[in-house]
């Protein structure tokens, strides 16, 4: 009898046991978990649209605006595709600043919320400025190259230019707000 009292007292013991995990921390592990990919996967997106915004830069800054011995086909074809690479460095700004709180409230540090905060702002408001087309790619890629650093780069390298990485963010950003027009 002593045998058969502690099997069944095991038994009930692991069914309320199974049926407590199942019904209270199985959800919110699964809840935690979504959430945390979410914020992963967000980081992903930032990271890719960092890239965007230097690669389109580059390529913006790589193809002449015209040349004379163009064909009026290859100068509209080209022109397309600068307004097209312009409507990319406008759509990936736009996701940031969008969803700078998904990604940028993932990182634990308060240092680098603020940055990732700070960085999309200003790569916003630069993309929506009525600057030269030459300036805002300038300054883009002066924003855009330390932060892509700060937060996708290996961890010696991050280490190695974090000390010019923030000086050279924090200039162009001083520069920006110089270059303001105050009405």
């Amino acid at each position: 009898m002593n045998l058969l009292s502690t099997l069944v007292v095991a038994a009930i013991t692991a069914v309320v046991t199974a049926v407590t995990v199942g019904l209270v921390a199985t959800p919110r592990l699964d809840a935690r978990k979504k959430r945390i990919g979410e914020a992963h996967a967000a980081r992903d997106t930032f990271g890719t649209h960092l890239m965007t915004v230097l690669a389109t830069c580059i390529l913006l800054e790589q193809t002449p605006v015209d040349n004379p011995d163009w064909t009026p086909t290859l100068r509209d074809r080209l022109k397309g595709e600068r307004e097209r690479w312009l409507r990319q460095l406008d759509d990936a700004t736009r996701w940031m600043v969008d969803n700078v709180f998904v990604y940028a409230g993932s990182w634990p540090l308060q240092r680098h919320k603020d940055f990732a905060v700070a960085y999309a702002a200003n790569a916003r408001a630069v993309v929506l400025s009525e600057r030269d087309e030459a300036v805002k790619r300038e300054l883009l890629i002066a924003l855009t190259a330390p932060t892509q650093r700060q937060f996708f780069a290996f961890w010696w390298t991050r280490a190695r230019h974090y000390t010019a990485d923030q000086r050279l963010f924090g200039e162009t950003v001083s520069r920006l707000g110089a270059e303001t027009p105050q009405s």
